[in-house]
């Protein structure tokens, strides 16, 4: 599970922001919370913010460290390093972006991090521990020298190795380092995705769907409790032909896809419908193509399907860019509710995502720990803050039993668009 995340001189973020997971002492919805050793993490949070406010690139930073330490090992010595700093300070556009990610993995506290520019690695870290108060280092490098600790005997002679545009963890795990491997092992855990371009991830549902692997019966449970208009869904292994062609393409373009898929096999979804007579009785069922004949949210729901349940069922990480995208609020509101349920999110999965859906702040969904905003200032730099720490105007916090939804929309917690010449916020200090 993720315990803290910290990004620093990315896109929009200049100084260093962090999401912690950890719980506050506060009352409200205790099964919101999963017991870790001394700690108590929240299976769930949410980012709300205005558009262009930093949402998409918190986002992105999480994809960006996943994906750089999974690639690592295939580099080249002369490789660049996908390096995108705050480019709106002389001070930050040269300087190495920060990422580190602190985490619970088989019973053990890891914090993971480093700093990078456009061609080197600048330094490294892993420490580990029973404990935050107990973590002891595994290694520590730095732009002379990378430094093992004593239990780390699996990165001996290998720092000499370390190309420096290398992470220092993926070369050892490649050499089949168990403790890397382990960090490894975790950060293929994070489905980052995003909830605009569900394409990305629908090929995975497909395969899931096909082979009937696990979660499938699972999605179909939750299509059915959605209402979302079929009965069932099977995906149909078939050769391709020229009818799989969208009748829109350009005449050059469907000759370019025969040419290239001709003689190959597609896949294709396809949903159950009733069918009735015509006094509105059942007489059947017919089978529909999935793309020509379910909206786009029904389209969404049924890729992100394959994500949701690979997490809940491998006790994995999923982290979401607007998730409420095309989807109604009550399918939102659904798909939150599983993560945060115990009974249903049993091996402790977590849901991390961004969302303009303000429907969710009055449900009692969230604690106000789970709450997140991004709001940049007048130098475009990204603030990531929790409803927890937040004060209101008259300095106090916010209280568990304010409306937050309307509270929020009124412009009283920040994080909302600037129009001008029409503030939705009068500045008076009603209820919070």
């Amino acid at each position: 599970m993720i315990i803290q995340f910290t990004v620093g001189n990315f896109l929009s973020f200049n100084s260093k922001m962090t999401l912690d997971m950890k719980a506050k002492g506060i009352s409200e919805l205790k099964k919101n919370i999963v017991l870790s050793k001394s700690d108590k993490i929240l299976r769930s949070a949410v980012i709300y913010g205005a558009n262009s406010s930093g949402k998409s690139n918190f986002i992105r930073a999480f994809g960006r460290m996943r994906t750089m330490l999974l690639t690592s090992v295939n580099l080249n010595s002369t490789d660049e390093l996908d390096y995108t700093p705050f480019l709106l300070s002389s001070e930050s556009e040269h300087a190495p972006t920060f990422f580190e990610l602190v985490f619970w993995h088989k019973s053990l506290m890891y914090r993971y991090g480093f700093e990078y520019t456009l061609n080197e690695v600048r330094t490294e870290w892993l420490f580990q521990g029973k404990t935050a108060n107990s973590e002891k280092p595994l290694f520590i490098r730095s732009e002379e020298e990378i430094v093992l600790g004593s239990i780390f005997n699996e990165g001996k002679d290998n720092p000499s190795r370390t190309n420096s545009n290398r992470l220092f963890v993926s070369l050892v795990a490649q050499l089949g380092g168990a403790i890397s491997n382990e960090i490894i092992e975790f950060f293929k855990s994070l489905n980052v995705i995003s909830g605009v371009d569900h394409l990305d991830y629908r090929g995975f549902t497909l395969k899931m769907i096909h082979k009937k692997l696990r979660g499938h019966e699972e999605s179909l449970k939750m299509f059915q409790n959605l209402k979302l208009g079929f009965q069932n869904v099977e995906a149909v292994e078939s050769d391709f032909n020229s009818g799989d062609i969208p009748g829109s393409a350009p005449e050059f373009m469907k000759t370019q896809w025969m040419q290239r898929y001709s003689g190959t096999r597609s896949i294709k979804l396809k949903t159950e419908h009733k069918k009735f007579d015509g006094q509105g009785r059942i007489i059947g069922t017919v089978w529909l193509d999935n793309d020509e004949n379910e909206s786009e949210g029904t389209k969404k729901v049924i890729d992100l399907s394959g994500p949701i349940f690979d997490t809940l069922i491998n006790g994995k990480i999923l982290i979401i860019d607007e998730l409420d995208a095309k989807l109604h609020p009550l399918i939102t509101m659904h798909i939150v509710q599983m993560f945060n349920d115990p009974e249903l999110n049993q091996k402790n999965a977590q849901l991390i995502f961004a969302t303009h859906d303000t429907n969710l702040l009055g449900e009692d969904l969230f604690r106000r720990d789970q709450i997140w905003f991004t709001e940049k200032d007048d130098q475009e730099q990204t603030d990531l803050y929790s409803l927890y720490d937040f004060n209101l105007p008259n300095g106090v916090k916010v209280r568990n039993d304010a409306n937050l939804e309307r509270n929020y929309i009124r412009g009283r917690y920040g994080a909302i668009p600037f129009i001008t010449n029409n503030s939705m916020y009068d500045g008076t200090d009603e209820k919070n």
